[in-house]
């Protein structure tokens, strides 16, 4: 498994965007809003998410739209199994 997996999940910013992700798609905007921080600091926790393949990116003219990977953590999980058994 990527390490990055692991790096971009041990931030607890990223999880939560990770559990807002769940619901549904978001804009970057939509995600920046609930959450009081810099949107410099939303767009590198994105980026962060993005490069560890747990989220994926779409763009619709000027807007970029986030989604949930759920087979990157559907890698987590097998792993975290495999552990314990």
């Amino acid at each position: 498994m990527k390490k990055g997996i692991w790096e971009a999940m041990a931030d607890a910013t990223r999880r939560e965007i990770v559990q807002l992700l769940k619901s549904r798609p978001y804009t970057a905007g939509e995600i920046a809003d609930q959450f009081s921080l810099a949107p410099a600091t939303v767009s590198h926790h994105l980026s962060v998410l993005k490069e560890s393949k747990l989220v994926t990116v779409t763009r619709r003219a000027q807007t970029l739209i986030y989604s949930l990977n759920v087979r990157e953590l559907r890698v987590i999980r097998r792993t975290v199994d495999e552990l314990i058994e």
